[in-house]
C-alpha cells in the first residue's frame, strides 16, 4: 500500500507541473492579446486622417480663433469649465501629431506641411490671445493663468501619455473620438498659448517664457510619443524612386527627429532634477522645520523657488509668530547642506519685525 501510494504521488507531480506551465502560458497569451494593438490598426486610413487634420485654413482657422477667445476669457475669469470647453473645440492636435507621424514614416512633404501649419497655429493663437488681453480692461492674474507659467515633471508625463493615447486612437479602425477629446483636455495645449498672449499683452516676459516652455514640453512629448507608437506599429516607410533623394530625405528626417528628441530628453532630465529638489525640500521641512514652535505653519507657508541653473531657494517667514534665534538658524543652515539635492540651495529666513 505504501509503495503504491508513493508511486501515485510521484506520477501526479509531472502532471501538476505541466498544468502549471500550461496555465502560465495561457495567462501570458491572454495578456499579449489584451495589450496587442497592431491587429486593430488601419494603416492607410490612419495616414489619410492624420494628413487631413494638419492644414489650418478657412473654417479650421476660424474655429481656432473662436476657441482662443473662449479660452482667454476662461483664463481671465478663472472659469475652469470655460477653459475645458475651449480645449474641446480647438483643432490644435493635427500639426503636432503630423510632425511625429511624418518623422516616423520618413515623409518629408508631410513634415514640411505639419511644421508650416504648426507655426501658423502658434502665431494665430498667440496673436488672438494678445489682442484679447490688450483690448479687455480686466487683466487679473488668475490662478488658471499662473498655473501655466511653472511647468514641472507631471506635465512631461501627461504630454507623453497623452501623445501615445492620441496616436493609438488615431491608428485604430474606427477612431476613438472620446480619446482625442480627452487628450485635448489633459495635455492642455491651448492654455499655455493664451498665457503667452497674456504675458505679451502685459509686458511680462517671465509669464510668456514660462508658458512657452510648458507649450514646448506638451508639443514635443506629444510628437515624440506619437513617433514611438508609429514606429512600434511598424507603419511602412515612404520610399523614394531616386536613391540619392531617398538618402537625403532619410538623413534630414533623422536629423529633425534627433532635434526633437534631444530637447525632450534635456527637458525630462531637468524636470527630474527639479522634482528631486522639491522632494528633498519637503523632507527637510518635515525633519527640521516642523519640530520648531509653529513648525506646521512654517512648513506649509514655506516658499520654494527653483530656476534651473540660477536659483534654488527655500524661504521661511515666521511673521512674528516665532523668533528663530541665530543658533537655531545656524543649525538649520548646516542641516540643509547635508541633503544631496539641497547642497547648493539657499535657506532664507525672513527676520521678524520687532515692535
Amino acid at each position: 500500500m505504501e509503495s503504491k501510494f508513493d508511486f501515485s504521488e510521484s506520477s501526479e507531480q509531472p502532471n501538476n507541473a505541466t498544468s502549471d506551465k500550461h496555465s502560465w502560458a495561457t495567462r501570458l497569451r491572454y495578456v499579449r492579446q489584451l495589450l496587442r494593438i497592431a491587429r486593430d490598426t488601419d494603416y492607410a486610413a490612419s495616414l489619410e486622417a492624420v494628413r487631413a487634420d494638419i492644414p489650418f485654413r478657412g473654417a479650421t482657422a476660424w474655429v481656432l480663433i473662436c476657441s482662443i477667445f473662449i479660452a482667454s476669457i476662461g483664463l481671465n475669469t478663472n472659469a475652469t469649465a470655460v477653459v475645458i470647453g475651449a480645449m474641446l473645440i480647438a483643432p490644435l492636435m493635427g500639426p503636432v501629431l503630423g510632425i511625429g507621424v511624418s518623422l516616423a514614416i520618413n515623409d518629408l512633404s508631410m513634415l514640411r506641411q505639419a511644421v508650416q501649419n504648426f507655426m501658423v497655429m502658434v502665431t494665430l493663437s498667440v496673436a488672438t490671445a494678445t489682442f484679447y488681453f490688450l483690448i479687455f480692461p480686466l487683466q487679473q492674474e488668475s490662478s488658471e493663468l499662473l498655473a501655466r507659467t511653472q511647468p514641472d515633471i507631471r506635465d512631461v508625463f501627461i504630454a507623453f501619455c497623452g501623445g501615445a493615447a492620441l496616436a493609438i486612437a488615431r491608428t485604430k479602425k474606427g477612431t476613438i473620438a472620446s480619446v482625442i477629446f480627452g487628450v485635448a483636455i489633459a495635455t492642455a495645449l491651448m492654455p499655455p498659448l493664451c498665457t503667452i498672449g497674456y504675458g505679451v499683452a502685459v509686458a511680462n516676459p517671465s509669464y510668456a517664457l514660462g508658458a512657452l516652455y510648458l507649450f514646448f514640453i506638451n508639443a514635443t512629448f506629444i510628437a515624440f510619443a506619437s513617433f514611438l507608437v508609429i514606429k512600434l506599429l511598424r507603419f511602412p516607410m515612404i520610399q523614394y524612386a531616386d536613391s540619392k533623394q531617398r538618402r537625403r530625405t532619410a538623413r534630414f528626417v533623422s536629423f529633425i527627429a534627433l532635434l526633437v528628441m534631444i530637447p525632450a530628453g534635456i527637458t525630462f532630465t531637468h524636470a527630474l532634477k527639479e522634482n528631486a529638489f522639491r522632494k528633498e525640500v519637503n523632507v527637510f521641512l518635515e525633519d527640521h522645520i516642523s519640530t520648531l514652535p509653529f513648525g506646521d505653519y512654517l512648513s506649509k507657508s514655506a516658499e520654494i523657488y527653483y530656476i534651473r541653473g540660477e536659483r534654488a531657494e527655500l524661504v521661511l517667514n515666521p511673521l512674528g509668530l516665532v523668533e528663530i534665534d541665530d543658533e537655531t538658524e545656524k543649525k538649520l543652515q548646516e542641516h540643509i547642506k547635508t541633503y544631496d539635492d539641497l547642497e547648493k540651495a539657499t535657506l532664507t529666513i525672513v527676520p521678524s519685525v520687532r515692535q
